[in-house]
């Protein structure tokens, strides 16, 4: 699905975006592949055997303007140019209300989930551009879209700002033949979910499914959104949620 596509996931080193590079790598993509620690992307890129000369590690944090612009010229560099983008790299940040959080963690969620990804949409489009189109998707949440949650209303202001944003960019992109979609998965099996039993087993109960995603379910809707298949999907909040948004028991 993603034959001789050059693609860049953010937020590479675990989770979905680990979970991303193997399947995108199965699909036939390139990848440059990119987060902050660079043992944890070479630990990803370990797993993949045969398919491991077709993905480039390029350390580097997402909320700085120097490395959203560096991944991009890695990929026209090292492939010749790209493809699509799976900007998946986020933060839960600081839990609490309002009248109690302190503002450089609310300025710290806000950059990390939503000004790393105007950033990189701003040196991703040009480098899509001259390859006469391609896609970008944005990992948002049902948080802030279709609930509300006590104590995460930085991370649901951030996530639901990216649904904006996506909007915006694909009206502005689809004469470029750009698709920008957002992606918006429920409770998932990373290590942002933790390990508590109790909470686990709440997330749970919040889904029709009455389970939590793994990883590679969600990043298989990024694919779809990535490839052909979403030909003609652009502008979209697509929930992948296992029934979340709909789910009130």
């Amino acid at each position: 699905m993603l034959q001789d596509k050059t693609i860049l996931i953010t937020g590479a080193s675990s989770g979905i975006g680990a979970a991303a590079v193997k399947l995108f790598a199965d699909a036939g993509a390139n990848l440059v592949i990119t987060a902050r620690r660079k043992d944890r992307l070479e630990a990803v890129k370990a797993e993949l055997n045969g398919a491991r000369e077709r993905v480039l590690i390029v350390p580097g944090d997402v909320s700085d303007p120097d490395s959203a612009k560096a991944v991009v010229d890695a990929a026209q560099n090292h492939f010749g140019g790209l493809d699509g983008a799976f900007n998946n790299a986020g933060i839960l940040g600081d839990l609490g209300p309002v009248p109690e959080m302190r503002q450089e963690a609310w300025n710290t969620v806000i950059r990390t989930n939503l000004t790393s990804c105007f950033l990189a949409a701003k040196h991703q489009i040009p480098a899509l551009k001259q390859q006469g189109g391609g896609a970008i998707v944005f990992t948002s949440t049902f948080v802030g879209h279709t609930v509300g949650m006590p104590g995460m209303a930085a991370y649901g202001a951030s996530k639901a700002g990216l649904i904006g944003l996506t909007q915006c960019l694909a009206a502005e992109c689809g004469q470029d033949n750009i698709r920008v979609n957002a992606l918006l998965p429920g409770g998932t099996k990373t290590e942002m979910a933790g390990n508590d039993p109790e909470f686990l087993e709440f997330v749970k109960g919040m889904h029709a499914l009455k389970r939590m995603a793994e990883p590679e379910e969600i990043a298989k809707a990024a694919l779809f959104l990535l490839s052909d298949a979403g030909s003609f999907v652009t502008g979209s909040a697509m929930l992948c949620d296992g029934g979340n948004s709909i789910s009130k028991t």
